[in-house]
C-alpha cells in the first residue's frame, strides 16, 4: 500500500479511510459545535509499517476491536489522546512528551482525541517486529513480545525514533523514490523496527542496547550456519553433530546453553520462518499451505499447523490470505 493524502469533512468517509489504512472502527464527533470536523490524514505504507500524520479538527472518540498489531500514537503538537485497552484497562494519555504504545490484543478505546492534536500514528506488524527481535538476538524469543505502554518522546531514543519515522514517511509520501526503492526500502523498514525495539521498554531491551554476551562456540555456529544455508535438507542429530565435530550429547548441551533449544528444534524454527516467508509472498489462488509445508520438511499437517500457530499466533492459512 502506497501513500495517501486524504482530506474530508465527512465523518463516514474518515471512518472508511481509517478502516482501509489501519483498522475497522467506530468514529463519533464529541462536540461538533466547538470545532468543525475536518480530517487530514497523510499516510504511507512501508512494508510492515503504516505511518500516518493524522488530525481531525474536532474532538472525537473511537472504538476498535483487537488491533492485531502493535500501534504507537505520538502527538506532534499540542492536544492529547486518551486511550484504553480491554474493558477494565486503565486510561493512557498520549501527549507531545509521551507516546502511547498499544498491544495487538485487547479491544481498544480512544475515549478522546482532541481536535488540536496532530498525531504520528504508526501501525507495526506484530510478527515482523517479533522476527526483528529474534534476528537481533540471534536466537528465538520464546515469550510473546510485549512493549511497555508509555514511551518518552521528549528526548532520547523515543524522540529520535519519532523524528526518523516522520522523515522516512515524508520522503515516501513526497514520492522522492528512495524510501520505496527496492535497494533502500527494506533496510529502512528494518532500521525503523530496530529503532523501536531499542527505544521502547520490553524484556530484551537491555540485551539489545548492550550486546556482548558470551560468543557462541564454533561447533554451534557451524551447525547454525549449515541449517540456515540448507533448511530444506533432512538433517538428523547425528549429521548435525558430525558437522559440529562433537558428540551428539555435547552438541545438545551446547545448543541448550547458547541457543536455548535443541539442534533439531532450531532446524524446525528456521523451517517455520521459511514457510512463513513463502506464504506471505505467495499467491493465495495458486499456492497450497500443505505444499509449502511439505517443501520445507513438515510431513504431518496437524502437527505443522499447531507448531505454526504456536510460533506466529495465527494459522498458516491466515498468513497466506494476508492476515
Amino acid at each position: 500500500m502506497g501513500g495517501s493524502s486524504f482530506r474530508t469533512r465527512d465523518v463516514d468517509e474518515a471512518r472508511e479511510e481509517i478502516d482501509a489504512r489501519y483498522y475497522a472502527n467506530w468514529l463519533d464527533v464529541i462536540d461538533a459545535q466547538e470545532r468543525p470536523f475536518a480530517a487530514r490524514f497523510d499516510t504511507v505504507g512501508l512494508g510492515p509499517l503504516m505511518i500516518g500524520d493524522l488530525s481531525c479538527g474536532a474532538d472525537v472518540r473511537m472504538r476498535f476491536g483487537e488491533l492485531g498489531a502493535f500501534h504507537m500514537n505520538a502527538p506532534l503538537e499540542g492536544g492529547t489522546m486518551e486511550l484504553r485497552q480491554g474493558p477494565a484497562g486503565r486510561t493512557l494519555r498520549a501527549t507531545a512528551g509521551e507516546a502511547v504504545l498499544l498491544d495487538p490484543a485487547g479491544d481498544t478505546f480512544l475515549d478522546r482525541w482532541t481536535g488540536d492534536c496532530r498525531v504520528l500514528s504508526v501501525k507495526i506488524d506484530a510478527a515482523a517486529l517479533h522476527g526483528r527481535l529474534e534476528a537481533l538476538l540471534g536466537r528465538p524469543a520464546r515469550r510473546r513480545l510485549s512493549l511497555a505502554p508509555r514511551l518518552d518522546i521528549a528526548s532520547g531514543p523515543g524522540l529520535s525514533w519519532v523524528t526518523f519515522a516522520r522523515q522516512v514517511a515524508a520522503g515516501a509520501l513526497a514520492g522522492d523514490g528512495l524510501a520505496t526503492h527496492e535497494l533502500v526500502a527494506r533496510p529502512l523498514q528494518e532500521a525503523l523496527l530496530n529503532g523501536l525495539l531499542l527505544a521502547a521498554d520490553h524484556p530484551w531491551r537491555d540485551e539489545l542496547a548492550h550486546p556482548g554476551g558470551p560468543v557462541r562456540p564454533a561447533p554451534v555456529k557451524r551447525v547454525m550456519d549449515a541449517v540456515r544455508a540448507r533448511p530444506e535438507h533432512p538433517f538428523t542429530s547425528t549429521e548435525l553433530a558430525g558437522l559440529a565435530r562433537v558428540s551428539v550429547r555435547r552438541l545438545q548441551e551446547s545448543f541448550r546453553e547458547y541457543v536455548g533449544m535443541s539442534p533439531m528444534a532450531f532446524v524446525r524454527e528456521v523451517r517455520l520462518e521459511k514457510v512463513r516467508e513463502e506464504l506471505r509472498a505467495g499467491d493465495q489462488d495458486g499456492l497450497s499451505v500443505g505444499e509449502v509445508a511439505w517443501r520445507w520438511g513438515f510431513t504431518h499437517p496437524g502437527r505443522f499447523a499447531a507448531q505454526y500457530r504456536a510460533r506466529f499466533g495465527e494459522a498458516p492459512s491466515r498468513t497466506l490470505r494476508g492476515g
